[in-house]
């Protein structure tokens, strides 16, 4: 009896594959080949899943927001349901900091991914920016529940912290309890009533 595959896990294996060059070397010069060997599969087993480099960096870019939707929502499900505007929006925020090994490389990896993006403009068209703005939307909605005055700003502008609070660790100016320290502090000051 032939192996049934699971096509969506190997999808992922192989975006997986495209993740740990982007962490380790960038993406400017990966190839599907490069992908195929990182992946320890053909070239034509790529292509069967991704017709091109542009859908395989795309469908990685998918995989890296699956990854960071479900860290999300499990760290939200610890709280109870439904949880504290203040605590959704601290561990929505919490779940994006590369505060592990695991997320470091995940952070490499959405830095490389948008630094390729800024230049190339027809990656951009297809890449969009559907993810972060979908979670801007959220924030700003459990900023709007907790009385937050103009949440839709106070959203974009802790998104905004956030992604440079990852800069900032990714470059070794601040370690990860520094991060969330200041992440926090700005918490304190939004919420304040």
């Amino acid at each position: 009896m032939p192996k049934r595959v699971d096509h969506d896990e190997r999808r992922r294996h192989i975006a997986g594959a495209l993740l740990c060059i982007a962490e380790r070397e960038g993406l400017q010069g990966a190839s599907m080949r490069e992908v195929a060997a990182e992946a320890g599969v053909s070239v034509r087993l790529v292509q069967y899943y991704f017709t091109t480099k542009d859908e395989l960096l795309v469908g990685a870019l998918g995989y890296l927001a699956e990854k960071l939707t479900v860290r999300v929502r499990t760290r939200l499900e610890a709280l109870g349901s439904p949880p504290p505007p203040r605590e959704f929006v601290t561990e929505t925020l919490l779940a994006a900091l590369p505060t592990d090994p695991e997320r470091v490389r995940e952070s490499r990896a959405w830095a490389a991914f948008y630094s390729l993006v800024l230049t190339d403009p027809a990656l951009s068209r297809l890449h969009g920016t559907d993810y972060p703005d979908r979670l801007e939307r959220l924030l700003a909605t459990q900023l709007g529940l907790a009385g937050v005055a103009a949440p839709e700003t106070v959203a974009a502008g802790l998104l905004a912290m956030t992604n440079g609070l990852t800069s900032s660790i990714l470059g070794g100016q601040r370690d990860a309890d520094a991060a969330t320290a200041v992440l926090r502090h700005h918490l304190d000051r939004v919420f304040a009533k």
